[in-house]
């Protein structure tokens, strides 16, 4: 004979796992083609246009390049024999760096204080290729990493070494303007000057000096 409660256990832990087994069916059964709509489209989802590189990773932040604190910050010279080592941008070659530079210069919001373009703000202007401390690329690295008075961050211990030279290539085309005369006002007829670079709301390049329109009467050079 068996019991009531041996019975009842039969009936109901049957019906448990075979609840279970079915569940287990329909979810083998749905999860596939629930997948194959949701993947793909988040696949296919475009990078927005801008996006900033990730910024590497590396052991090389708040290291200084080697020779790097060798680098003056005056134009005096004792004997006014030049005493500077000769750094270059390792990056300078990369066609790439311009580009990176100017995403970072985006990202980390340097346009807050600088201007698109490197046009000054409530930065000095990084267009006009005079540089207090120096415009060699090493100069520009050390303004970066270091930091300056009045306002310049010191960003050597947050970004790795390839990121700043990444925006010192960048600063370096912003600071190529075509002449010593570019936006000095020197006559009216002809206007002087006759060429401005095309606003960053019609255009987005690591180059701007590369992307000129005629200078029209009224506007201010």
């Amino acid at each position: 004979m068996i019991a009531k409660n041996q019975l009842a256990g039969i009936l109901f832990g049957g019906r448990s796992r075979l609840g279970l087994a079915l569940l287990a069916i329909s979810a083998a059964l749905i999860l596939p083609f629930c997948s194959g709509l949701v993947g793909p489209a988040q696949a296919q989802q475009p990078e927005p246009f801008g996006t900033p590189p990730p910024l590497p990773q590396s052991q090389e932040v708040g290291q200084a390049p080697r020779g790097m604190l060798e680098v003056p910050v005056s134009h005096l010279y004792p004997g006014g024999v030049p005493t500077a080592p000769n750094l270059q941008n390792p990056n300078g070659g990369d066609p790439q760096s311009a580009e990176r530079g100017m995403k970072y210069f985006e990202s980390l919001n340097c346009i807050g204080c600088h201007a698109d373009n490197g046009g000054g703000g409530m930065g000095p202007s990084l267009s006009k290729g005079l540089f207090v401390y120096g415009s060699e690329p090493a100069n520009i690295f050390l303004t970066i990493y270091q930091g300056r008075p009045n306002g310049m961050p010191s960003w050597g211990g947050v970004l790795p070494t390839s990121v700043i030279w990444d925006l010192v290539t960048y600063v370096g085309k912003l600071s190529n303007a075509p002449s010593s005369e570019w936006g000095t006002t020197f006559s009216r007829s002809p206007l002087s000057p006759n060429l401005e670079q095309v606003p960053t709301e019609q255009i987005t390049t690591d180059e701007p000096w590369a992307h000129t329109e005629k200078f029209t009467s009224g506007q201010k050079p």
